[in-house]
């Protein structure tokens, strides 16, 4: 176990035991190949992706209870960062209009922008015809399928679309 310097019981860092141990007894280099892959599935990989995603405590614990057939979306830049969204109906949509469900009071958002829609499990945004446009992973789209940690930007929002875990797991074990 290495301690907070980095070396080990021996008292040898990282690259000196790596070292000591290709060099053998012999003192003669053996090739030793090291395969670094690492495969995550289920469960745990959805974890990770929400990790990497830059989501706190909080929005962890919310995305972990979601039921199965919704999302979260996060507002991760814009005026109104960190607002949560549940997506649980059919059809959720978003606008500067006061009655669209996803309520963003900006210029650069149209006043019925865009539209999350539901088909069982599956989720997809689509823009209404809106000014500036709706993009999904920095690309201007007309539709898009989403899926763990896709971006979408409308206006100047952009907010990222985070799946009931139940629903990850069950994908990625089809």
């Amino acid at each position: 176990m290495p301690t907070e310097f980095g070396l080990d019981e021996s008292g040898l860092d990282r690259e000196s035991r790596s070292e000591r141990i290709t060099r053998g007894a012999s003192g003669a280099h053996e090739t030793i190949v090291n395969d670094t892959t690492l495969n995550l599935t289920g469960e745990f990989a959805a974890q990770l992706a929400a990790l990497e995603g830059g989501v706190s405590p909080e929005e962890r614990d919310a995305i972990a209870a979601l039921p199965s057939g919704s999302a979260l979306v996060i507002v991760r830049r814009g005026p109104n960062a960190g607002a949560r969204f549940l997506l649980d109906k059919l059809t959720t949509t978003v606008g500067r209009h006061p009655e669209a469900d996803i309520f963003l009071d900006d210029v650069t958002v149209s006043r019925r922008h865009a539209e999350f829609s539901r088909s069982g499990t599956t989720f997809v945004v689509r823009d209404l015809r809106s000014l500036n446009g709706t993009y999904f992973d920095g690309v201007r789209v007309d539709d898009a399928l989403l899926s763990d940690g896709s971006e979408i930007q409308v206006g100047k929002f952009r907010l990222t679309f985070y799946p009931s875990r139940r629903d990850v797991v069950a994908h990625s074990a089809s």
